[in-house]
């Protein structure tokens, strides 16, 4: 196992918040079949941070943060 790159780190907590994304995206999805509307509305929240994180990440990886 040889020395770690930012860009093999960068893939894997890629990776980590796209299923975090889903996950949190499958508890709305359950919260709901459930009728606990206010809880799947939480969670979805919850879910498009994830992705909106994602999105900022990616934006200073390749330094076009603002």
């Amino acid at each position: 196992m040889g020395v770690p790159t930012i860009g093999e780190e960068y893939s894997k907590l890629m990776e980590y918040l796209r299923k975090a994304e889903e996950n949190a995206a499958m508890i709305a999805h359950l919260h709901n079949a459930n009728d606990h509307r206010e809880m799947a509305k939480l969670w979805l929240k919850v879910s498009e941070n994830f992705k909106q994180l994602q999105h900022q990440l990616t934006q200073l990886a390749t330094g076009r943060l603002q």
